[in-house]
């Protein structure tokens, strides 16, 4: 993964980014239409320190696109006023991992995952599935963060 480049000194460290990643509920991300015009959508996602995982309908635009070219951009942000705003912005790729749709055939990698997800965004300890829905796995190429509380400091 490329190294941030600038904004170095208002940059969150990788603890910081790890902890704002868990506690945001939505992230925001572009992906790359056939025509190469941006689509963007907000969605529920879960960080688990290395990638970015996504439940994505299945029958969207934004799946439709990242089966077609995986390049995507997302950022996830908060704060209203300046000295609260933090973010995060990730370039990579998405991958999808398991069947599609899901339907809960066994597979490891989605265990952690699914759980986080149903933990985070449903209070239970199973995740369901509709038939609907598939896993995106979002690997960061390159991430760049801010908090602007550190403006000034130092």
């Amino acid at each position: 993964m490329r190294e941030q480049r600038r904004g170095k000194r208002i940059a969150m460290t990788p603890e910081e980014t790890d902890e704002f990643l868990a506690s945001q509920q939505l992230c925001r991300m572009a992906t790359l239409g056939g025509d190469g015009r941006p689509h963007t959508s907000a969605l529920w996602f879960v960080w688990d320190g290395d990638s970015i995982w996504l439940n994505s309908v299945v029958k969207s635009q934004r799946f439709t696109d990242v089966t077609r070219d995986p390049r995507v951009s997302l950022i996830v942000d908060g704060g209203e006023s300046f000295g609260e705003l933090r973010g995060v912005t990730i370039e990579g790729r998405a991958d999808t991992v398991g069947e599609v749709p899901r339907t809960g055939e066994e597979n490891a990698e989605l265990t952690a995952p699914e759980l986080a997800f149903a933990r985070k965004y449903m209070n239970r300890d199973e995740f369901p599935y509709d038939g609907g829905h598939a896993w995106l796995k979002i690997t960061p190429e390159k991430m760049a963060s801010w908090d602007f509380s550190k403006h000034g400091r130092g």
